[in-house]
């Protein structure tokens, strides 16, 4: 009963923000599954979707936050952040709204952060076998972490994923600025540059046909590594 009570209190301190657009079809199983495995801070930001996402996820039990118009995940993720430190979040668990992140997984990426070990956690799907990743999108992710680390010295193994945990004095440090799918690489940026404790956790990503389709496609992948070289030479 004792670890029953201490699990709930540590699930109690994690609030979970999705960025949720057109995600209609999926936003209700995730926010069930997330429930169900003892997480009830859920924010889900309607980020502009044209469908009912908002309406659904309300229905589901989560806290809904809407954008008048879509202005892209790092926009949405960044007002679910602001809302959840404004109610006292310890920890903030950033999480897919399309199903590819598993909820019963967001206990291995907040143990070191509620042991002290490190300030931030980084999902990897490299480090198991578990994702089906497939093969020119693994290409593309190898190649982000050798930029990531050639630019901002952050070694990672995984350039370019979205499951990840924050302990709350280290989100205060994030200077978040990118509104669209850079936001991913400026999280790792600012971890590198305010010199934030990190380690990668493996996690398992599940690509279907649905999230593939909603995800970002390989050319648009590329085009935000471009971003970035682009953006380092400019500075």
């Amino acid at each position: 009963m004792e670890q029953k009570e201490k699990k709930e209190q540590c699930n109690d301190a994690v609030w979970v923000v999705i960025a949720g657009y057109n995600e209609e079809k999926r936003i209700d199983a995730v926010i069930s599954d997330l429930k169900k495995n003892g997480y009830h801070n859920i924010i889900v930001v309607d980020d502009g979707s044209k469908d009912a996402t908002g309406a659904v996820a309300a229905d589901a039990g989560a806290t809904v936050l809407r954008h008048l118009m879509n202005r892209g995940q790092g926009a949405a993720l960044k007002t679910g952040i602001d809302f959840a430190m404004k109610n006292d979040a310890e920890i903030i668990v950033t999480f897919d709204a399309d199903g590819q992140h598993h909820a019963e997984e967001i206990g291995r990426l907040t143990k070191p952060i509620h042991a002290e070990e490190v300030d931030a956690c980084l999902g990897s799907r490299f480090l198991d076998t578990m994702s089906n990743v497939p093969w020119h999108r693994k290409m593309i992710l190898k190649g982000g972490a050798w930029i990531i680390w050639l630019f901002y010295g952050v070694r990672l193994t995984d350039s370019h994923n979205g499951f990840r945990a924050i302990k709350r004095e280290a989100v205060r440090k994030l200077e978040l600025k990118a509104d669209r799918m850079e936001h991913a690489s400026e999280i790792v940026e600012q971890i590198g540059k305010q010199n934030i404790s990190y380690k990668e956790v493996p996690v398992t990503i599940t690509y279907t046909a649905y999230s593939l389709e909603k995800g970002q496609s390989t050319f648009a992948a590329v085009g935000i590594l471009w971003n970035m070289i682009k953006s380092k030479v400019l500075k």
